[in-house]
């Protein structure tokens, strides 16, 4: 199998024009037909120890969620951890590939599978594309309506939350409105839509402020609620391509370390 093929199974499931203007989604590195792969590491995150790990476990394509390439490099210098990963990759014959804001804005992408794992009925996206064919964020219903101190045990224990962040409301939770990753410019939507809480990866702090009497509001961290995004690109690598050798990483790429006093 080619790298090629690899990409347009995903790009089916995800195409590219769902991506953001501003993003940097798909072929990272690497020719798409002068390859066979041997081997697909899946991961959030592209790293160095990422990339050691892909070489280690005989895989010469890693699909990340988050794109390696984002913003234009300037120049190679090894004086940042994206141009290190670039020679290491280039050196090792790695080809890398991301499904980022395409894979989040797809029916049944990244925010569906967040529902997946809450066991949420009646999902939708939560602002949906005039054209119909995706859109950001999504809400559902809990299968068992819950009060907010109970939600917050629940969300903390799903998503292995260490310390969860979230405002003083103190109602029944049972209408979810969610974007996994850093989605606070839907909460208003939330809001208008009715639900009773919205989640995300990253809140900016003035967002908390005024909601207390409508909408239960938190903050996951972006790791946390995008994590899950490695099982979705099995599930739909496997169903398509059976055979095709496919190896979850084993590290843990989350930057942000939580410390408990």
């Amino acid at each position: 199998m080619k790298i090629k093929e690899v990409a347009e199974t995903l790009e089916r499931f995800a195409p590219l024009p769902l991506q953001e203007s501003y993003d940097n989604a798909g072929l990272q590195i690497g020719l798409t037909e002068a390859e066979d792969v041997s081997g697909v590491l899946l991961c959030l995150d592209v790293t160095e120890e990422v990339i050691d790990e892909a070489a280690r476990k005989g895989c010469n394509l890693i699909v990340a969620h988050h794109p390696l390439l984002f913003r234009p490099l300037r120049h190679v210098t090894l004086a940042t951890q994206v141009e290190r990963c670039v020679v290491k990759a280039v050196k090792q014959g790695i080809a890398i590939y991301a499904a980022h804001t395409n894979l989040d804005n797809a029916p049944g992408g990244v925010n569906f599978e967040i529902g997946r794992l809450m066991k949420l009925q009646q999902m939708q996206f939560l602002d949906p594309r005039p054209d119909g064919r995706g859109g950001s964020g999504v809400i559902g219903t809990m299968a068992e309506p819950l009060e907010a101190e109970a939600f917050s045990t629940f969300l903390s224990e799903l998503f292995h939350v260490p310390a969860l962040r979230h405002n003083d409301y103190a109602g029944t939770i049972s209408r979810v409105a969610f974007c996994g990753g850093a989605g606070d410019f839907l909460l208003d939507e939330a809001i208008a839509r009715g639900a009773d809480a919205f989640f995300t990866g990253e809140m900016s702090y003035h967002r908390f402020f005024g909601h207390e009497h409508e909408i239960y509001v938190a903050a996951l961290g972006h790791y946390e609620t995008e994590v899950c995004t490695i099982d979705l690109l099995h599930r739909v690598l496997h169903d398509a391509h059976p055979e095709l050798r496919l190896v979850k990483t084993e590290l843990c790429t989350n930057p942000i370390t939580t410390t408990n006093n």
